[in-house]
């Protein structure tokens, strides 16, 4: 029996171990950041003019190559947590933010992350598997797209970035990891485990270490497996910077802060609601048995070409997802059930515009930026208001308008008290009209012409069997169990609570079980 998980705790103060008694600080982070090395670009081709109460990119001299890719994607002016955390954590401290969904936090801390490795170079040559900044995120989905991120600030920087998530080919990570020395590693907590207890990767060398929605992780189970990997970083201050992220400040987040940060600077970002003003909100009051009849109209009338799509339970996701099909609307289901290439493959569909509706249970509902997502629909309304907060923010996002509208029934409307009071939003309550109830009989189905199917099958139907088997050889850590939850009954729980099996449970039997664990138990 693997014992590490019982050598590893973790005391509130983490202590180090003897070995980290003998670590010396490698380095001391200077005040100034200035960039000696030499540039075929210039940040004054990049003009931006100065605007009152706003800051610019220009305003914190970040380095030349971070500048050109920052240009070349067009940003101009700071989000307000861009604003408050990109010069504490130049400085080198430790932070503690609280931003929501869709602010730009991702690339507040990868500007950071970015400036912090291009102005302290370590010599050459550099060993493999030894990466310096360290991004843990809760699900397959937001690591990935955090590693995107961060591949396009990197461009011109010369960095390396590897993801290492789970449902992916383990022997191709593991070769990325010995391609060339590792700037950034992304990393979900389980599969990461597998490649510390492998010895696969060293994270002995971290120089910076994000934790991006702590909320989630700890909501998910995942504090135990999180302290582990803790305990095979250089220990908190001199040695390692600690950034935290959360959507919430919650007792339970503040304590762990204060086990893994030095004197962190606390930074709360909030809007005067939760849910950003540039997002129209609106309830249809409907029977469900009116429901699908409802969605198929309200897409149609108002000619929705890019729309996401949210049902509480995987079957219900599924079943929603085939109606549509069969109706001619080019749709595709992204829920926990989808093997991961697949759901990678939805995904840009969805971006080229392939598929105008994605049907998704909340496996999409936190850290995934699609552009131009005009609609979010809660089929059903979710059973936890934040939930409805993070839906919503798919749409509308970096300042663009979206629209939410949510179906609420005989079943869920007493949920509208509670997300009203989650988000400090009233919301506009309405019957559809005659049109948006019409028989759609008067509309018949079109063909689907795309050529895509939604992918509601279950995963062995939906992958031949050449295909199935050579996952199973590249997945040898996925937990069986978890196959066989995908097909669950009417009764099922939420969509949320599968969560587990989407960040990535690592092999063991007790990394299983500690993951597992109420967050009173770590």
């Amino acid at each position: 029996m693997n014992t590490e998980a019982q050598t590893q705790t973790e005391s509130p103060n983490e202590q180090p171990s003897s070995g980290d008694a003998e670590r010396k600080p490698r380095r001391k982070r200077r005040d100034s950041r200035g960039n000696s090395r030499k540039k075929s670009w210039s940040p004054s081709e990049f003009v931006v003019p100065a605007v009152a109460d706003k800051k610019r990119f220009h305003d914190f001299n970040l380095p030349d190559d971070l500048m050109h890719a920052i240009a070349d994607l067009g940003f101009e002016y700071c989000t307000p947590i861009q604003a408050a955390t990109i010069e504490q954590a130049l400085e080198g401290k430790d932070l503690i933010a609280k931003a929501q969904t869709g602010t730009g936090k991702t690339a507040s801390f990868l500007m950071g992350v970015i400036t912090d490795l291009l102005d302290f170079p370590l010599p050459e040559p550099r060993k493999l598997a030894e990466p310096r900044a360290l991004i843990i995120a809760p699900t397959r989905e937001l690591a990935l797209q955090i590693a995107a991120d961060a591949e396009g600030l990197v461009r011109y920087a010369g960095m390396s970035v590897v993801s290492l998530v789970g449902g992916m080919d383990f022997e191709k990570q593991r070769k990325a990891l010995a391609k060339a020395p590792v700037d950034i590693l992304v990393a979900t907590p389980g599969r990461l485990i597998d490649f510390v207890r492998s010895k696969d990767v060293d994270l002995y060398h971290v120089e910076v270490l994000v934790l991006d929605e702590a909320d989630r992780m700890l909501s998910m189970g995942f504090i135990p497996d999180v302290r582990t990997i803790i305990r095979h970083t250089p220990r908190k201050g001199p040695e390692r910077q600690t950034l935290l992220y959360s959507a919430t400040f919650s007792d339970e987040i503040m304590q762990l802060a204060r086990q893994w940060t030095v004197d962190p600077v606390q930074i709360e970002i909030e809007s005067e609601s939760q849910v950003t003003d540039n997002i129209s909100q609106k309830v249809f009051l409907v029977s469900a048995a009116d429901k699908f009849k409802l969605l198929r109209n309200y897409l149609r009338i108002n000619n929705v070409e890019r729309a996401i799509v949210f049902c509480n339970r995987r079957h219900e996701a599924r079943d929603l997802a085939e109606k549509l099909r069969r109706d001619g609307v080019k749709s595709a289901l992204m829920s926990g059930e989808i093997p991961q290439n697949k759901r990678m493959k939805t995904m840009d569909d969805f971006r080229s515009g392939k598929i105008e509706v994605l049907v998704a249970t909340d496996v999409a509902g936190r850290g995934i930026h699609i552009d131009g997502v005009s609609h979010v629909i809660n089929y059903q309304l979710p059973e936890d208001p934040d939930d409805y907060v993070h839906r919503i923010g798919r749409t509308g996002r970096a300042g663009a308008s979206g629209t939410s509208i949510a179906f609420a029934c005989e079943n869920d409307s007493f949920m509208i008290p509670e997300v009203e009071a989650g988000t400090g939003v009233k919301l506009e309550c309405i019957h559809p009209d005659a049109a948006l109830l019409e028989d759609l009989s008067a509309h018949p189905p079109q063909a689907n012409d795309t050529g895509i199917q939604a992918d509601v099958e279950t995963p062995e139907e939906a992958m031949p069997a050449v295909e199935a088997q050579e996952t199973a050889q590249q997945e040898p850590q996925q937990e069986p169990q978890q196959e066989s939850s995908d097909r669950a009954p009417k009764s099922e729980q939420p969509e949320q609570k599968d969560l587990l099996a989407e960040a990535d449970v690592p092999g063991s039997i007790e990394s299983t079980d500690t993951q597992q664990k109420k967050p009173d138990e770590s």
